[in-house]
């Protein structure tokens, strides 16, 4: 079910009739069908975001990292939209961008849960592609599965690839040093039915952005906890031995390497040089920031953010992170001061060190994080994106530019309230246009 289709009931205020839709059916009756369609669209946004903020906070548990301000948000942001509970504009806005509050919270806590667990993260040259001999894939974004997957092919010959937004696990130590961990193979999630037919081995699924397999692959299709799809085969507990197995028995992965990328500009990295950078901006050398991330998708509209990406000035820096990397890191930006122009901050929920080191330049510069040479173009697809745009809007972020196109599920007034408060944009026909325009 995708965020369009979702629409919780509401109850007409005159008919007291309910329906899936926007409206009771009756045009002349106000209720669902006038002003509470703004009600309506205010729910489905905090359920999305509470959706993609349960995903992180998930992930975080795992890794041993919980607050119970989370959990005490999470059961009153869901009680306000049971039936007949709130019927109100502005409270509803105000739980929509606590959410966003929040969730920033919960990425802390899994930030500092990933650094804990695999060590401090450092920039890391990836090679893509495959080694000769029996291979895993490993796609999703659970790190600890990853982790404990290498543990139990320790000793063997076994090689393991990282998928899509697993990526970002080779700049931490514990992961990107470990003899197992070979190498990244493929792109984002919506190629995994070509990517996962050519790759002759297991995959192992270990969250969302999980398609239906097709035949080819779907007996040597693996998945953990609740990612799950009927043709696929489901590991109990963290035991990968049936993976393990898969493995020996399926065809090896030929010796081919296609080419290298530069991850790992974790908030961390970043940080550490920090006075480098602020100084550079002082003195003129560097002309802009661009945070161009989110999540992917593959309708069309996407080559958008490539185009916006290759129009950068030379003497600026691209800060990406979530699956959106794939529209933009298969192009040479050469380097500036040192660095690499395109620097790969991690996942989707690193999202929360794109806002550490916006912050600190902020406080370096004594201004906010609106008066900084920065511009941020998201994509989005599904609801950890919108938990993550509602993370920025509660830290009074303003001149994102989301796409590809308007979310159905807000409707116009709501966003010309978002756009009023936050001139929260959509993106254009011309990416190359908007990077212009941003520089203006």
């Amino acid at each position: 079910m995708s965020m369009n289709e979702f629409r919780p009931p509401l109850m007409c205020d005159q008919c007291e009739q309910t329906s899936k839709g926007r409206g009771c059916m009756i045009a002349e009756h106000p209720g669902v069908c006038g002003k509470d369609e703004d009600v309506q669209s205010l729910q489905e946004i905090l359920l999305y975001g509470l959706k993609g903020m349960a995903s992180y906070a998930h992930h975080a548990r795992r890794l041993g990292k919980t607050d119970e301000s989370v959990s005490e948000f999470i059961e009153e942001a869901l009680f306000s939209t049971v039936t007949n509970v709130n019927f109100d504009v502005d409270s509803l806005l105000e739980l929509v961008l606590k959410c966003g509050t929040i969730n920033l919270r919960v990425m802390e806590l899994l930030d500092s849960g990933h650094v804990e667990m695999f060590g401090h993260p450092r920039p890391a040259e990836v090679k893509h592609g495959t080694a000769e001999g029996p291979g895993i894939l490993v796609t999703g974004h659970d790190m600890l599965d990853l982790l404990n997957v290498l543990k139990q092919v320790e000793g063997t010959n076994i090689n393991v690839y990282t998928h899509g937004e697993m990526l970002p696990a080779h700049m931490y130590p514990v992961l990107g040093d470990h003899p197992n961990l070979a190498g990244h193979f493929g792109g984002p999630w919506q190629k995994q039915k070509t990517e996962f037919a050519a790759f002759p081995g297991p995959v192992l699924a270990t969250t969302n952005c999980l398609l239906l397999p097709r035949e080819s692959y779907k007996d040597r299709l693996f998945h953990t906890r609740v990612t799950a799809v009927p043709e696929g085969v489901r590991i109990d507990g963290d035991d990968y031995g049936p993976v393990i197995e898969s493995a020996l028995r399926c065809a090896p992965c030929d010796d081919n390497w296609v080419s290298t990328s530069t991850i790992g500009f974790h908030r961390e990295v970043l940080l550490d040089r920090a006075a480098e950078i602020v100084a550079a901006c002082k003195e003129g050398k560097i002309s802009h920031f661009f945070l161009i991330g989110g999540c992917d998708g593959a309708e069309p509209g996407r080559n958008y953010y490539s185009d916006f990406a290759q129009a950068t000035p030379h003497d600026s820096f691209i800060l990406t992170l979530g699956c959106g990397k794939y529209r933009i890191n298969g192009f040479d930006y050469g380097t500036h001061l040192g660095l690499p122009r395109l620097m790969d901050m991690g996942q989707c929920n690193d999202a929360y060190g794109a806002i550490a080191v916006a912050s600190a330049l902020a406080d370096a510069f004594d201004c906010s994080v609106n008066d900084l040479p920065l511009t941020i173009v998201l994509s989005w697809f599904e609801q950890k994106a919108v938990a993550v745009l509602l993370t920025l809007l509660s830290l009074g972020v303003t001149n994102i530019r989301i796409g590809p196109a308007a979310p159905a599920f807000i409707s116009p007034n709501i966003m010309k309230r978002l756009q009023d408060t936050y001139n929260l944009q959509l993106i254009g026909p011309d990416g190359a246009a908007d990077c212009a325009a941003s520089l203006a």
